[in-house]
């Protein structure tokens, strides 16, 4: 979860019309309404996680990406290769929230069928947050599984050339009276959101997130950022940092994985495929891959028993000893869920340049800021 100074926050929004005004804007750029309202339910729903880096901030990338013919407002989206249990989509360079959600249905339906379902999506775009797609299980008491690769941003394990996304994994456990646990990471040290955010604030970013263009550590965001987009060196490291000594191997093996998965096995683009451009420099379609998946508990076990214990191994966790200073042990997930209904019933808090942003597009496309 991600936190917004009070000095920086610009503006408090209710979930409700911040939807409606994103859903407002696709619709202005030809998007088909359910669409948009996906797109703008799975903005807003990072927002209410507390993951300001992947909520309405990102609208203006989709605009952008929509102008320019990057994204299609109206793809089309078929299946092409299926199973009883397996599936996999070509989103059709459409919007990654969509066909995603569409894709994760599918699993699921096809996981209350046969007790398994995993699909594919290939030649898609950014889907926002993984958990919002794996936390769709929850209410069929399935597991859920959701994952993406991702624009090149990523240097290997001893590498300075970014070449691997910062491809997230979420995974979604429902348990009995505790909340579901529900993991939600990226395979990077830090998703290219925190850099966004701390660029935003002005603030230097702790070193060990980054590196700079010959592979060193670097506390400037703005400088790592601009090295991405120019594509001149460096990036993200992997989760655990840099070299071997704290894992970052491991967190490379991870994000390789996950690019296993969503672009060798969908048939979409994988490492620096992504993203591509032509002669001139004009961005084509991305050609991101997405993977879900569905597991019926009752498939291994009476649904109640599993509950119970995962009841019991969450509050094993969170009633065992803690460190000195701390008063809580957090089971994944929970930070998100008690930001998510206190800005439901206070509003979502959005930091001073994202609403100058939002602004900006409200008045490009004529539809009102519900500040």
């Amino acid at each position: 979860m991600e936190e917004i100074r009070p000095e920086d926050i610009g503006a408090i929004v209710k979930p409700e019309p911040l939807k409606e005004f994103c859903q407002k804007v696709l619709l202005k750029l030809g998007v088909p309404e359910e669409d948009a309202y996906i797109t703008a339910d799975v903005l807003v729903t990072a927002d209410l996680r507390g993951i300001f880096s992947h909520g309405v901030a990102r609208l203006r990338r989709y605009i952008n990406g929509l102008k320019v013919g990057m994204m299609k407002a109206r793809p089309e989206v078929k299946v092409v290769r299926e199973t009883l249990v397996t599936a996999t989509i070509d989103a059709g360079a459409g919007l990654g929230q969509p066909v995603s959600y569409r894709a994760m249905k599918l699993a699921i339906q096809k996981a209350l069928d046969h007790g398994v379902g995993f699909v594919a999506v290939r030649n898609s775009n950014h889907y926002g947050i993984a958990g919002y797609y794996a936390m769709m299980a929850l209410e069929h008491d399935l597991i859920g599984i959701s994952s993406t690769n991702a624009d090149v941003l990523v240097v290997p394990t001893f590498g300075r050339k970014a070449m691997l996304g910062t491809n997230p994994i979420s995974i979604a456990v429902p348990a009995g009276k505790e909340r579901p646990f529900v993991l939600d990471m990226a395979t990077s040290a830090v998703p290219r959101g925190k850099l966004e955010v701390y660029q935003r604030l002005e603030k230097k970013m702790p070193l060990g997130w980054a590196t700079d263009e010959k592979g060193l550590p670097t506390d400037d965001p703005g400088l790592a950022l601009k090295n991405l987009t120019e594509r001149r060196g460096g990036g993200l490291l992997p989760l655990g940092g840099a070299g071997e000594e704290m894992g970052g191997h491991k967190g490379y093996g991870l994000a390789l994985a996950v690019d296993i998965f969503c672009g060798v096995l969908s048939g979409a683009a994988y490492a620096d495929l992504v993203y591509p451009r032509d002669e001139q420099g004009k961005p084509l379609p991305s050609n991101i891959g997405h993977f879900f998946g569905a597991i019926r508990i009752d498939a291994f076990r009476p649904v109640e028993e599993f509950k119970a214990a995962m009841d019991d191994l969450i509050r094993r966790l969170k009633e065992s000893p803690k460190a000195e200073g701390q008063t809580r042990i957090y089971i994944h997930g929970e930070k998100e869920f008690e930001a998510a209904e206190r800005f439901a019933r206070e509003g979502i808090p959005l930091d001073k340049k994202v609403v100058a942003d939002l602004k900006a597009i409200a008045q490009e496309f004529g539809v009102e800021f519900p500040a």
